[in-house]
């Protein structure tokens, strides 16, 4: 394999998640591209794709999460864009961790209910957990047994 240059030297790359009910994604990009500060922004179907210095993406990153903190998450990619080794160009279709993302995509109503309800709360305790069910004990092997025994008698 040949060795590895990257293009972008210096920075990062982060996916931003957009799953709320006030926000698209387009939305959000239009709002980015106002605080990007030099930084690379690519909107995509889950929300965006943001690359640049690692100071720059933070700034850029807490600025949008302000817009709806519970609706809009951050990921970090593993590798950088146009990478050989993981480019769709080079490999043929999408890119294994799209399918990482629908996953991850259907379960961020869960995370957002439960920022939500810590909102809500204000800082409460959390309720205590329900208690465990007491489980029977499992029947011993000579029970065992001893009932199939009676039973063919």
């Amino acid at each position: 394999m040949a060795e590895y240059s990257p293009d972008y030297v210096g920075t990062v790359t982060k996916y931003v998640f957009v799953e709320s009910p006030s926000m698209t994604p387009g939305e959000l990009a239009l709002r980015a591209y106002e605080a990007s500060e030099g930084v690379l922004i690519k909107e995509t179907c889950f929300g965006l794709q943001v690359t640049g210095e690692p100071e720059s993406v933070d700034r850029l990153i807490e600025v949008i999460r302000a817009f709806d903190p519970a609706h809009i998450f951050v990921k970090d990619r593993g590798f950088p864009p146009g990478d050989p080794r993981r480019c769709r160009a080079n490999l043929g279709g999408a890119r294994p961790g799209y399918l990482g993302h629908e996953r991850e995509f259907r379960i961020l109503r869960y995370i957002t209910r439960g920022l939500e309800e810590l909102d809500r709360r204000g800082g409460e305790e959390a309720e205590p957990a329900p208690p465990t069910l007491d489980k029977k004990p499992k029947l011993d092997i000579k029970r065992l047994q001893e009932l199939i025994d009676t039973e063919e008698s």
